[in-house]
């Protein structure tokens, strides 16, 4: 027969066990346990780019919002970017920057209509840095600007242009891609996810600070 001392040595080992079960569990539900904090996930990942999060692997998910602020005065006026899709005016371009999202997330982008297969032009001089397929996003293209600053990713591609590859350098103008509505435009939902984001390191490209590519476009 168990002696009582024995019954509660065995009480007290079986009231830790579950209480370590239960410590590890809160901790896994609130997300404590993480491969690496600062690594993208390919899908979450909305306009993820996060933190897009576009939404992965070793790239932010395009539609993972960064973290969306205004850029430096006067920073602005020293652009001059032309539309990514070939065709549209800028008075068919509506400002969906702030738009809200699913999960609580801001759409930090603009959403580009066109039919089916209009060329995407690269809106600056620029290297490509990623060719990337995300779950949210699905094809997509981030390119660092020659000055290495600015991300500018399009997303929800049908398709890359023939011949495109990381590490090429494109003309302001050049066609990159066509739009479609891969990842989760929705099916028949043709248009372009364009983003510009300000970095500090374009190595990790995934990264940096949303501005409004609306004013930019539209004057």
């Amino acid at each position: 027969m168990i002696s009582a001392r024995v019954r509660v040595f065995l009480a007290l080992l079986i009231g830790i066990g579950l209480l370590v079960v239960i410590v590890a569990f809160l901790q896994r539900r609130s997300g404590y346990y993480r491969s690496n904090p600062n690594e993208p996930t390919s899908s979450a990942s909305p306009s993820g780019p996060a933190n897009p999060s576009p939404e992965p692997s070793s790239t932010r998910d395009p539609e993972t919002p960064s973290n969306p602020a205004a850029p430096p005065i006067g920073f602005v006026g020293t652009l001059n970017l032309i539309m990514p899709v070939a065709g549209v005016h800028p008075n068919q371009l509506l400002d969906t920057f702030t738009d809200s999202r699913s999960e609580g997330r801001v759409h930090d982008a603009i959403d580009i209509s066109a039919t089916q297969g209009t060329p995407v032009v690269a809106a600056a001089d620029g290297q490509i840095i990623k060719l990337f397929q995300s779950e949210r996003g699905g094809t997509t293209i981030y390119q660092l600007s020659t000055d290495k600053k600015l991300v500018f990713y399009y997303a929800h591609l049908q398709r890359y242009a023939d011949g495109l590859s990381e590490g090429q350098t494109v003309r302001q103008g050049e066609i990159i891609g066509f739009v479609g509505d891969t990842g989760n435009a929705g099916a028949g939902n043709y248009h372009l996810h364009f983003s510009i984001a300000v970095v500090s390191d374009p190595k990790r490209h995934w990264e940096g600070t949303n501005i409004n590519p609306y004013p930019l476009l539209k004057n």
